[in-house]
């Protein structure tokens, strides 16, 4: 009978561990690309996240100006006291901004 070394039993776990673990993982999903649309507003402001306690949005992080590339997918993004999810696609990061603001959708 051979002896197998520490090492040798460590690296026949971990690729044991590692077949089940890419076994039993699920499938990665690709999340669905925003519709295209712009900012019809002449102004409007852009906050991190929406605060259901106050309720309102909260942090401020820009203002974007009208024509502005965002996206939105009316019925996917939430809206919330009228105050839409919008994925920036200046910067490439995620808000909210007054639903009234989004247009213009499929323009570029």
């Amino acid at each position: 009978m051979t002896r197998k070394t520490p090492l040798a039993l460590a690296v026949a776990a971990l690729a044991l561990g590692g077949a089940t673990l890419a076994a039993g993982a699920p499938a990665a999903t690709a999340v669905e690309v925003p519709t295209h649309a712009i900012n019809i507003c002449q102004s409007a402001t852009m906050y991190e996240n929406y605060n259901f306690s106050i309720p309102g949005p909260v942090t401020y992080m820009r203002t974007l100006g009208y024509g502005d590339k965002i996206g939105h997918t009316p019925g996917k993004h939430p809206v919330y006291n009228g105050w839409a999810s919008i994925q920036d696609f200046g910067p490439n990061d995620w808000g909210f901004i007054r639903e009234e603001c989004i247009g213009g959708y499929n323009s570029w």
